[in-house]
């Protein structure tokens, strides 16, 4: 009689061992993969764009400051790449279609950075805009030429840039948005374009009262 009642305490403590080890590894039941976990973390983090100098498709130089009191809609890319950037490229630029205009410029822009600043230069990034119809003003393509500046970006906003030895990276990729006071407040699935326009234009309106 003791021993089955030992055995049972003891399946409960190990389920109740199991269930806390799941909730810690799954920050509370809500991340169930890594990338899930690293946004999670990131929201909680909410860290402040860095400063961090800019190289753009026309060749102007300038700090993130450049767009002080404005929404700023991001990605990470790469001039080269011949997977996932096409669709990302592609898809930023659907959603910049979905924001009502009456926002674009004035309360948000739209900014692709190259993780790739060797290769992309402002000719080679003026080129490949061309390709998804990006302004180059309201939606600007940048490099950060200095590595280390780079570097220090992608650890605070969680983007993960492996180089092989073919020139190529393996990246995470998604849809950042930093807010009027440069803090990293949204990361959206790119491949979900109107939930993404959705969220960014209730967050305008809110933002503006409307």
């Amino acid at each position: 009689m003791n021993k089955t009642k030992h055995n049972t305490i003891a399946i409960i403590v190990v389920l109740l061992f199991g269930c806390i080890l799941f909730y810690v590894g799954t920050d509370g039941f809500r991340a169930y993969t890594a990338e899930t976990a690293r946004v999670n973390q990131l929201m909680k983090d909410q860290p402040q764009f860095p400063d961090v100098t800019l190289e753009d498709s026309n060749g102007r130089i300038y700090s993130f400051s450049e767009f002080e009191n404005k929404y700023v809609f991001i990605t990470f890319m790469y001039t080269a790449c011949t997977t996932v950037c096409w669709e990302l490229e592609a898809n930023m630029g659907e959603v910049y279609n979905l924001i009502p205009e009456q926002y674009i410029g004035e309360d948000i822009v739209f900014l692709s950075i190259s993780f790739d600043p060797e290769k992309d230069d402002p000719e080679t990034l003026d080129r490949y805009k061309g390709y998804f119809n990006s302004d180059g003003e309201t939606w600007r393509m940048a490099r950060i030429p200095d590595q280390t500046q780079l570097d220090n970006l992608l650890k605070e906003f969680g983007v993960i840039v492996i180089p092989n030895d073919s020139g190529h990276f393996t990246h995470n990729s998604a849809f950042y948005l930093v807010n009027r006071q440069g803090t990293l407040t949204n990361i959206m699935d790119f491949k979900k374009i109107e939930e993404a326009a959705d969220t960014v234009t209730t967050i305008l309106k809110n933002d503006k009262g409307e």
